[in-house]
């Protein structure tokens, strides 16, 4: 293990909007803002408490951090900075850790980078879409790993 992983708070909620602001302007930057850092911060709570979350934040910063919830990775995002150093990796292995038929996950078709990533670490396509079942309208791909 090259980055050590603990289980996300609440009290995480904070750095994990500005780790996914920040990630997602610099991975997307086409990708429209719909949300205000408010609205960010009420989502976020509640996904945290309602998913298995995990964070790497060595020396108390947060690079990066998962969510999970009932066998879809709803959330997986590193800070730019720490991007291509492991960060990715380890709290992937965290969250598929103990599932037992499969992780899925839904990525757009433009993010060519993450795409990449997912494909590296096993996960095939198994759906594509227009982008009309989303709030963004982006096309997207629905990923999945069979473990």
């Amino acid at each position: 293990m090259l980055w050590a992983v603990r289980p996300l708070t609440e009290a995480d909620v904070d750095d994990v909007c500005a780790v996914f602001r920040r990630s997602r302007a610099s991975a997307m930057p086409w990708l429209p803002v719909l949300h205000t850092p408010d609205e960010d911060r009420r989502f976020f709570a509640n996904e945290i408490a309602t998913s298995e979350g995990w964070a790497v934040d060595p020396a108390g910063v947060l690079l990066g951090f998962a969510l999970r919830r009932e066998g879809w990775l709803n959330h997986l995002y590193v800070d730019p900075p720490s991007w291509r150093a492991g960060v990715g990796r380890e709290l992937l292995a965290s969250a598929a850790r103990d599932v037992a038929v499969g992780l899925d996950l839904w990525v757009f078709q433009r993010n060519a980078a993450a795409r990449a990533f997912y494909v590296e670490q096993r996960f095939v396509e198994v759906e594509r879409t227009d982008g009309r079942g989303n709030e963004e309208r982006e096309p997207d791909i629905r990923m999945r790993w069979a473990g």
